[in-house]
């Protein structure tokens, strides 16, 4: 049998896997199911790959497979879920940047004997400036996440000006490499800047709005994939890198959504810069506190009990506690449910993921629009670990830095506790005035810690 009818069939079947893996993964139930398929897929598309009649040498693929491994394995093992975001981040970082030096090797083997403003080049300068401003906007992404850089918007005079003109002369360089071929010498010029506009692009950017930065990353480096399947000539490669590109695309717009934002700002960069504001007058107000061994009564009088999770229940990966005293107020007749803001964490629905992680049932897991009308009657809203995420201001006052940012609003509801390890401002550096309400009262401590010990005193009642 042919070896090419071999190939394009395991791409069918790999193409197919793909789209099955995002219809299913759309759903809880069949969402392991997804995740299966996807894996099956990739794996087809590897092997179908390695069948080609154009590999040169299985030595170098095999070496080049043990060192992306010896990378990749301990990532996925020694990582934990709090860091998901930043793997995610450095990953795009590390799939763009392959598309970026394919295209570039691509480009050196076929430039000199491609026809001028040949479709293919297009192509190529497509997919390569794509692919290497996502690599330097994905590691600065990166780099915010992990606190390595200031998690602040980093701004100039001018900033604006100055990313157009990089983006236009980037855009100039890649013309004259696509119509006249005898200007190579311009390549260097033409990734290096695309290097830089990928970090001018992010750095304007606030930490809080890395989630909305992520999933427009994720579009990028599909968008460049499926260009650099053009260039190739691999149906695989156009298939797939659509459908991430899409995905992408599509999730970045429900994330502007969930965050007030413009897209246009987003595609563009340079949002976020407001996400800064005045902090550290928190401590002279005074507030309601409270320890475990009274909040528990409180809690199990209750007649319903809506809990928000934030990043803070992430750091203190204290989603397994959380879960537990779920079940405690359950079996004690509470009406529990999750309120989940879609940018609670870094990155999109991060609350669902690590409640999922700590079994907690999916139809207990409320978006903020259909919990929001409920929080009037609520008993008790248990906000853990979330900051920005439930702050009043962004509903109320027009000057606030998240003005308009859409809230789980708990502060309707007839009793709030919030667990927290201080009174320090939230990822947008702002106070929250539901922090000093008459119906607050403040938990402080670990969230893991302060949930063990709210199990540990409703077993006691």
């Amino acid at each position: 049998m042919d070896i090419e009818f071999i190939v394009q069939g395991t791409y069918l079947v790999a193409s197919a896997l793909f789209i099955l893996a995002l219809l299913w993964m759309s759903s809880p139930k069949t969402s392991r199911r997804g995740v299966r398929a996807g894996e099956i897929g990739m794996l087809l598309a590897v092997a179908g790959t390695l069948l080609r009649h154009d590999v040169v040498s299985y030595d170098l693929i095999l070496i080049a497979m043990l060192l992306g491994s010896a990378v990749g394995v301990p990532m996925a093992y020694l990582m934990p879920m709090t860091a998901i975001p930043q793997r995610t981040a450095i990953s795009h970082a590390f799939g763009a940047l392959a598309v970026g030096l394919i295209g570039a090797a691509e480009y050196y083997k076929l430039a000199p004997i491609l026809a001028p403003g040949s479709f293919v080049l297009w192509a190529l300068m497509f997919e390569m400036l794509l692919g290497f401003l996502t690599c330097t906007a994905s590691v600065i992404a990166f780099a915010k996440l992990q606190e390595i850089m200031p998690t602040r918007p980093i701004m100039f005079t001018g900033q604006r000006a100055v990313n157009v003109l990089i983006f236009a002369a980037a855009l100039v360089s890649a013309g004259m490499l696509i119509f006249v071929p005898a200007s190579s010498q311009l390549f260097p010029v033409f990734i290096g800047l695309s290097l830089l506009f990928g970090v001018l692009l992010v750095i304007p950017i606030g930490g809080a709005d890395m989630p909305t930065v992520i999933a427009l990353l994720n579009s990028y480096a599909g968008l460049a994939a499926s260009a650099m399947g053009f260039a190739l000539d691999n149906k695989l490669l156009i298939i797939v890198g659509a459908l991430d590109g899409t995905s992408g695309f599509i999730l970045a717009m429900i994330m502007c959504k969930a965050m007030n934002r413009s897209f246009s700002n987003v595609l563009f960069g340079g949002f976020g810069q407001l996400a800064t504001g005045p902090a550290g007058q928190a401590e002279e107000r005074p507030v309601h506190s409270m320890t475990a061994e009274e909040a528990a009564p409180i809690l199990e009088l209750a007649g319903s009990v809506v809990i928000i999770p934030g990043y803070g229940m992430a750091v203190a990966q204290a989603q397994h506690r959380v879960a537990e005293l779920y079940e405690h107020l359950e079996e004690k007749g509470v009406d529990v449910k999750f309120a989940i803001h879609p940018v609670a964490g870094r990155m999109p629905w991060h609350m669902n993921v690590l409640l999922a992680e700590a079994d907690v049932p999916y139809d207990k897991l409320v978006e903020l629009e259909d919990i929001n009308p409920e929080m009037p009657q609520t008993d008790v809203a248990l906000v853990i670990g979330a900051n920005d995420t439930v702050n009043p201001a962004a509903r109320d006052d027009p000057t606030s830095a998240i003005a308009g940012m859409p809230i789980i609003e708990a502060d309707r509801a007839r009793t709030v506790m919030v667990v927290k390890r201080s009174m320090s401002a939230g990822f947008a550096g702002i106070d929250n005035p539901i922090y000093f309400n008459e119906n607050t009262q403040m938990l402080f401590g670990d969230a893991k810690k302060m949930a063990e010990q709210l199990v540990k005193d409703l077993q006691e009642l």
